[in-house]
């Protein structure tokens, strides 16, 4: 992102005569495939598998708490270093490769928790096993922070392969998204097939029963994966080193810990020049998240508990998991075809706060209707017993349109709240990239506290997964209102200036 002149947060760019080769922007945005399928994992299967290893369900959504502060803390210290680096091997590949190598550490110790932690002394007897919830929690943490490691140095790599030609960033980003897409429902599709651990027969152990070998055999591909795209790049792509004018090296001698400070002193120096609309437009996205959180936290939790009617451990409960991961692989379809559609239905609805508004009011119906959904899978386990972990065909398709049509709300929330960062900074004069980092904020935050409450909140109300969905359905017509009411609708001619809009993302 361009940042003012003023800015220490300003990207510089490294010796380059012109634009890359569109096959080398082309590899660069592949890794996000390989990102992405990691994270659709974690979204799918990590929740319902730590509570196998005897974490309560009103404590899981602690866990993860790391998402959101790594968020907040790792990329602009990763941004803020990447740009500034000066190895021979460039700037950004050096990022890539150790985030590459933390996300292989992370995905063992993940995989491999229940083995490790027996092998130290948990008892398989017991409901819970301490030592490999602790080494999951650690491998879980390591993972946020390398996916985000990689994440930014990749987006900032595309960045410096365009060389300012903003066609080139344009298509560049198009294909990162793109990968992404492709990455989701690579991840999704393998969680949502409970056999694959058949491929490696080694996974399944005395301490590892078939959901957790599922889990280790569908991180293998992720890694390799996410591996071998990193490696043509690493091989493939020049990352010119970067050379820093003789102020800047004048300052970077007092070391790189000041340089972090800074960063985040320019981050909260941002908000003191927040113009009201800004303001505006954070405090709406912020209520939006916590809609958005308790589905991102307990989607196939609730599919496995409250659908197919199991409990952690059982066939029941697996067998939901795997399907919810089916209908995350549906959203993520949704998602990636409505993403094109999100410019000419801003002009069809009248601008692209009404279609924000129109879209959260999509959200809070279908947030509520999982109370419909679960009521109705309640009330045939009730009549016949044997409905446990095979729920209708009618509650089974509503489960998975509930999850197909969330791909629509999802893709609008990746982009409006960007595009309209973007416009409010420039026409107020205010530099992108700070006002993006601080939309980050207003993204983060809510991801901590809801992480913080939501267990216990359900806990509160008689346990399951329904008092936080039906509060993501209260705030989510709260942001719809706020949305249509409160934020200034752009002129024509201040979405103009706006060159080009980054897909956002909650990890």
């Amino acid at each position: 992102m361009e940042q003012p002149p003023s800015s220490s947060l300003q990207v510089e760019t490294a010796q380059q005569a012109g634009p890359s080769p569109l096959r080398k922007m082309i590899a660069v945005s592949s890794i996000a495939a390989g990102i992405q399928f990691g994270w659709a994992l974690q979204l799918s299967l990590l929740t319902p598998y730590v509570q196998t290893l005897g974490v309560p369900h009103a404590w899981a959504s602690f866990i993860w708490l790391c998402g959101p502060i790594s968020g907040l803390l790792v990329q602009p210290i990763v941004g803020y270093s990447s740009d500034r680096c000066r190895s021979r091997f460039g700037r950004r590949r050096p990022f890539i490769l150790a985030g590459a190598v933390a996300v292989a550490i992370a995905v063992f110790l993940i995989g491999y928790a229940a083995d490790i932690g027996h092998a130290a002394g948990d008892d398989l007897a017991k409901k819970t096993r301490p030592r490999a919830v602790a080494i999951f929690v650690v491998g879980f943490w390591i993972l946020d922070v390398a996916n985000n490691m990689l994440q930014g140095p990749c987006r900032a790599f595309l960045g410096d392969l365009a060389a300012g030609d903003h066609r080139k960033t344009r298509t560049a980003n198009a294909f990162f998204s793109f990968f992404m897409a492709i990455g989701n429902v690579l991840g999704y599709a393998a969680g949502s097939y409970d056999k694959l651990h058949r491929a490696f027969k080694f996974t399944q152990t005395e301490a590892c029963d078939v959901f957790c070998a599922n889990l280790k055999s569908c991180f293998f591909f992720s890694i390799v994966l996410l591996l071998v795209l990193c490696f043509v790049v690493l091989t493939c792509v020049e990352d010119p080193q970067f050379t820093p004018r003789g102020d800047e090296d004048n300052y970077e001698n007092d070391g790189v810990s000041r340089s972090w400070f800074s960063c985040f002193g320019e981050l909260c120096g941002a908000f003191r020049g927040l113009k009201r609309p800004m303001w505006l437009l954070m405090l709406v996205t912020a209520i939006n998240w916590v809609a958005w959180f308790p589905y991102v936290l307990f989607d196939t939790d609730w599919m496995g508990r409250e659908v197919y009617g199991g409990k952690v451990g059982d066939k029941a409960y697996d067998s939901g998991v795997h399907v919810g991961a089916l209908g995350l692989m549906l959203n993520s379809v949704v998602l990636a075809l409505m993403s094109l559609a999100v410019e000419p239905l801003g002009r069809l609805v009248g601008g692209v706060k009404w279609l924000w508004g129109i879209v959260n009011v999509i959200l809070a119906v279908c947030m509520a209707m999982t109370v419909l959904i679960t009521k109705a899978a309640e009330h045939e386990r009730l009549n016949a017993v044997s409905l446990v972990g095979y729920p209708s065909l009618g509650v089974k398709a509503a489960a998975l349109t509930f999850f197909s049509v969330l791909g629509v709300p999802l893709a609008i929330t990746y982009s409006v709240p960007f595009a309209l960062a973007s416009i409010y900074s420039t026409t107020s004069g205010a530099g992108q990239g700070l006002s993006l980092g601080v939309l980050n904020v207003a993204i983060v935050v809510p991801q901590m506290i809801v992480s913080a409450i939501s267990g216990q909140w359900d806990k509160w109300f008689g346990g399951g997964n329904l008092p936080a969905f039906v509060l993501g359905a209260v705030a989510a017509a709260v942001s719809a209102v706020l949305a249509v009411v409160l934020l200034p609708k752009p002129k024509p001619a201040d979405v103009a200036k706006v060159s080009s809009v980054t897909a956002g993302s909650f990890h």
